[in-house]
């Protein structure tokens, strides 16, 4: 059975991996790296502030970066050493000369389980639990999403990889929010989720809209889509 499981997964990555055109290389290349999406974080912090408070924020923004080392330590110190399965794109794999890679990125040499899927379904899962709001949680599930699929058209993982990182990413971060709703309500002043992530009025030039905080991150991390969009365009063009 493992060994039918296995090669299903490499049949699937070989045909998903087989989709490639240069715009694409571009657009997977720069939506899979940390630095681009550092706007949409920010915005997400600023979300956190005007719906919760500062001292909200603090537990949060220790609670993200626990539950990201906590998903990351634990695919990449723990996992991947015990299972040891080379990246598609690793040159000693058999199907190596099979997949398509981009500016000749490999990554390391084992794969399983991805840190990107840990780690992007960790701040999402840990997030959607505290704004409990449906279009941010739809949102952040695409953009993890997105990574994750980035990873497979890079041919730097198969999708069992993905999504064994998946449930570590979500497993980590459930525990780390219950850990931070503890911080929460035993920290007096803070505010917990539903309380005061209430609409809010802005004012631009007369032009007055209503919001609520998680809109921010949103609109930052569809700009940042359309920004890769555009660039990939740019260069490609």
């Amino acid at each position: 059975m493992s060994d039918f499981i296995i090669q299903l997964d490499t049949n699937i990555f070989l045909w998903l991996n087989s989709f490639h055109h240069i715009f694409w290389d571009i657009f997977m290349k720069m939506a899979t790296g940390k630095l681009i999406w550092i706007g949409m974080y920010a915005a997400i912090l600023f979300a956190i502030w005007r719906a919760y408070g500062w001292r909200t924020l603090v537990i949060m923004a220790v609670a993200s970066a626990l539950t990201v080392t906590l998903a990351d330590q634990l695919t990449a110190s723990l996992l991947r050493p015990m299972f040891e399965r080379l990246r598609p794109a690793n040159l000693d794999n058999p199907i190596s000369a099979m997949v398509h890679v981009v500016d000749g990125y490999r990554g390391g040499r084992y794969g399983f389980p991805s840190c990107h899927a840990a780690n992007t379904f960790a701040i999402t899962t840990l997030l959607s639990l505290l704004f409990s709001r449906w279009r941010f949680t739809i949102f952040m599930v695409l953009w993890a999403m997105l990574n994750c699929y980035s990873r497979i058209y890079l041919g730097v993982h198969y999708p069992g990889d993905l999504l064994a990182g998946l449930v570590v990413g979500c497993s980590c971060g459930a525990f780390i929010y219950l850990i931070s709703r503890i911080a929460i309500r035993h920290w007096k002043g803070a505010e917990g989720p539903g309380k005061t992530d209430t609409m809010r009025m802005a004012d631009i030039n007369g032009w007055r809209f209503h919001y609520r905080p998680v809109d921010v991150p949103i609109s930052v991390g569809i700009l940042t889509v359309v920004y890769i969009f555009i660039c990939a365009a740019s260069i490609f063009i």
